[in-house]
């Protein structure tokens, strides 16, 4: 593990320090590293919105240009995207 030295302002470090103070986390380097492992889950939500509406617009854009999809053959799609999310 690589060390690296950070600013916090006064704010942060009361906050950091009274989590650890709690005993919610044994050091302010696990503070940090939840904080920046909440970060990237919320980044990676912020994605999956992203794609999800892009989804949705191409649908929309199909119905409009008459391009339907039978019950069977959206029940399948269906099927395969919840596996490929499942992974």
């Amino acid at each position: 593990m690589r060390i690296m030295n950070i600013s916090l302002t006064q704010e942060l470090e009361t906050f950091v320090n009274a989590k650890v103070k709690k005993g919610m986390y044994q050091s302010a380097s696990e503070v940090v590293r939840a904080g920046l492992r909440l970060l990237a889950e919320r980044d990676e939500i912020k994605n999956q919105r992203v794609n999800f509406a892009r989804e949705i617009q191409i649908g929309l854009d199909q119905l409009k240009g008459g391009e339907k999809l039978t019950d069977k053959q959206l029940a399948r799609h269906i099927k395969r995207r919840r596996k490929k999310h499942a992974r």
